[in-house]
């Protein structure tokens, strides 16, 4: 296990009774332009994030463990990111480790969240992603994203500057291979010369399509061509309220309501008092914040929500923090701001035992899970 600075465990708690975790109903995919019309759903972002010597067989059974936990307590989703060449973290990638949690936890949805598009070829896009959703029989998320970093379109062959183009090109040719038996298309980076996909998700027409955006152009790029906006974690709330009114000027401008199922991911800590979240969850945030400072992730964000500043800053508007009263308080209050109605939380982070990890996944489904839905 990693070392917890100053870290103390919660007191155990009883073990969840199974009347409180009812399993909850589908999740239809088109919905009215009424925000928030079903019940609260949670899922979880396992990061899979780790410092360098850490030993990844391990770490990747602490996470398949974690996935195994969720399913358990009544958690709907697991997501799980993607970055290339991430020093200073070790990082297993998305679809192998959810290929093994469709294995271990068959009842989960499964978020690929997000696949950074424009560095791939759309039929290895297509085939990947329509495999893992007969794995996990059809309930495959297809989260989308555009990336960021030098570094990663260095490698693959392309550069920040190609990436919108690209990523709208890949989308328009995954769905094609998706819908049509054989698709002809020519790209800026690819061609299909009468290609298909070798197997068809389960899901039809197809898996529904979330894409993450910090920026205006990319949530415009979301009401157009995919079925939600999934709320990035690393806007400050107001921030969010801002590009809420984007998104909703976006799907009128494309005569399409709010979707029915509106998700967002957050950085979650509960504990006893405010303060004692902040003082466990700091070390871990406070890195890996740095890390993505470092990374540049927020030099393509809105100015203002920088990283840049002191942990007081960085948390205040952004992150969930406080006793599993003030936490439920708090997302109930996006929830009637904003309509959501998944909610995808963080709640483990590089050098963060994974005790701590699974310590927070049960205080959240007992006590937080229950408040949300009976509000």
């Amino acid at each position: 296990m990693h070392p917890s600075p100053g870290a103390r465990s919660h007191p155990s708690r009883q073990t969840l009774k199974a009347s409180r975790l009812t399993p909850m109903p589908p999740v239809p995919r088109c919905g009215s332009h009424h925000p928030g019309g079903t019940t609260m759903r949670f899922g979880l972002i396992i990061r899979g994030q780790y410092p360098q010597g850490d030993d990844m067989r391990l770490r990747l059974r602490e996470d398949l463990d974690a996935a195994k936990r969720a399913e358990q307590l009544g958690y709907d989703l697991i997501a799980k990111g993607s970055h290339y060449a991430s020093h200073p973290f070790q990082y297993i990638q998305q679809i192998p480790y959810l290929c093994q949690v469709a294995l271990v936890a068959p009842k989960l949805r499964l978020c690929p969240g997000v696949v950074l598009l424009p560095l791939h070829s759309p039929l290895h896009v297509a085939e990947e992603l329509a495999s893992l959703d007969i794995m996990c029989d059809g309930k495959l998320v297809f989260g989308a994203g555009i990336g960021y970093r030098e570094v990663e379109f260095k490698a693959f062959g392309a550069t920040q500057k190609q990436s919108a183009r690209r990523f709208e090109e890949c989308l328009e040719a995954v769905k094609r291979l998706w819908g049509e038996d054989f698709v002809t298309m020519k790209g800026s980076y690819f061609a299909l010369d009468n290609a298909n996909c070798t197997v068809k998700p389960l899901q039809k027409p197809m898996p529904p399509i979330w894409i993450g955006a910090n920026a205006d152009a990319g949530i415009r790029r979301a009401a157009r061509v995919a079925d939600a906006w999934f709320i990035n974690p690393h806007n400050k709330i107001d921030t969010i309220a801002q590009q809420m009114e984007v998104y909703k000027r976006a799907l009128d401008a494309c005569g399409k309501p709010l979707p029915s199922e509106l998700p967002m991911l957050r950085e979650v800590f509960v504990a006893p008092t405010r303060a004692e979240a902040i003082r466990l969850a700091r070390p871990y945030l406070e890195a890996k914040y740095s890390a993505y400072r470092d990374w540049g992730q927020d030099k393509v964000m809105p100015a203002g929500d920088a990283f840049s500043v002191d942990f007081e800053d960085l948390m205040n508007d952004r992150f969930l923090f406080g006793s599993p009263a003030e936490v439920t308080d708090q997302i109930l209050g996006l929830q009637r701001r904003f309509g959501i109605n998944t909610i995808v939380l963080g709640i483990h982070w590089a050098g963060m035992p994974a005790s701590l990890a699974m310590e927070q996944m049960q205080i959240i489904a007992e006590d937080v899970f229950p408040a949300v839905r009976s509000a």
